[in-house]
């Protein structure tokens, strides 16, 4: 972890609503260059919602959200800007069927970054490699288990060389045998000093990995601090509470 502060996501007061329904409620965050944030709370506390906030996927409605430099107004060439920087790694992997898996990596760098076909491929394969699944290259993403096809889509948002990469709990549509495979990755990148936001109920995951944590209820920071502060000393009861629940499981 970085010693000097060096925010690369700058996040304050963000508010959104849903209709009637404010999400987010004043979200303020700062995450340096480097940093792994974990973030984790019950189901609809609004965690997946900041996180799709800071790539343009839901628009915030009040606040500042600055993403290396670029503040996400309503103009486009920020957005696209941004976006460009951000990988992101959905619960669904969402890749395209009718592409195999080496074309699913290939096919944003190629159209969005102007890359060659072979350098693409190039960096496909490095990048499956990277996963652990090389020779799944030439398959479809039907032919693959739940977690190869998860390893494909944090290899498919690698491959645009983002600055910061956001999980959006990541492991909770795989079965558990699954699961560790796809977290020995994000482990991996994490130790490379990628800057990393994931939203998810791992707690081995974050107390191995996290440089921070933050825990959300009701579209509110109820509690921040490192996975030392969190699970040996944490402040708030409903902090204490959820805790108890997701680890006694």
């Amino acid at each position: 972890m970085n010693d000097t502060s060096d925010p690369i996501i700058q996040c304050y007061d963000v508010h959104k609503w849903f209709g009637h329904f404010e999400a987010l409620r004043g979200i303020s965050m700062e995450v340096n260059r480097g940093e792994v944030v974990v973030i984790f709370g019950p189901s609809g506390s609004g965690k997946s919602t900041f996180i799709r906030t800071l790539n343009r996927l839901e628009e915030h409605q009040q606040g500042k959200i600055i993403i290396d430099g670029i503040e996400l107004t309503k103009d486009v060439h920020n957005i696209e800007a941004v976006r460009m920087e951000t990988g992101m790694v959905f619960q669904q992997f969402n890749l395209f069927p009718h592409l195999s898996v080496l074309e699913n990596i290939t096919l944003a760098p190629i159209q969005v970054r102007k890359w060659s076909k072979k350098q693409a491929e190039e960096i496909g394969m490095q990048l499956l490699n990277r996963v652990g699944i090389p020779e799944q290259a030439q398959k479809y993403p039907n032919q693959l288990s739940g977690g190869q096809q998860q390893r494909v889509a944090i290899a498919r948002a690698l491959a645009m060389q983002p600055k910061i990469m956001l999980f959006d709990e990541p492991t909770s549509a795989l079965d558990p045998e699954m699961i560790k495979e796809v977290l020995d990755v994000m482990i991996e990148l994490a130790k490379t000093g990628m800057t990393m936001l994931v939203v998810t109920h791992e707690m081995g995951f974050a107390r191995g990995v996290a440089d921070r944590m933050y825990f959300f209820d009701e579209g509110l920071i109820v509690e921040t601090g490192s996975p030392h502060d969190i699970f040996h000393n944490p402040q708030e009861d409903r902090t204490k509470l959820f805790l108890s629940q997701i680890l006694s499981h």
